[in-house]
């Protein structure tokens, strides 16, 4: 499955319920497997994001429904990122070389 990298920053409303971080991470979670997103790793950050996600979708369509679900309830405005495993960039390397 396509991998995806998204950087998250707390809205206003999602910085004042920092609190509720971990329950909100757990209810994104459950929302992605819903869709047939794999949650691989969700990390607190310090620096210009505040989370980051890497997931696992089906296709592109998925992965930005299940980040437009969590951008609607307000607390995160996020920046995806399509990444590519070595496998992948084998592959694209291969088509690129002719």
């Amino acid at each position: 499955m396509p991998t995806f990298v998204a950087l998250l920053n707390w809205t206003d409303q999602g910085v004042r319920g920092y609190k509720d971080t971990p329950q909100r991470a757990e209810a994104f979670t459950a929302a992605a497997q819903k869709l047939g997103v794999k949650v691989l790793n969700l990390l607190w950050t310090v620096g210009p994001y505040d989370i980051v996600a890497v997931v696992e979708a089906p296709d592109d369509e998925t992965a930005t429904a299940v980040l437009l679900q969590v951008g609607a309830l307000g607390n995160v405005r996020s920046t995806t990122l399509r990444a590519f495993g070595r496998e992948e960039m084998d592959r694209i390397i291969a088509k690129a070389a002719g």
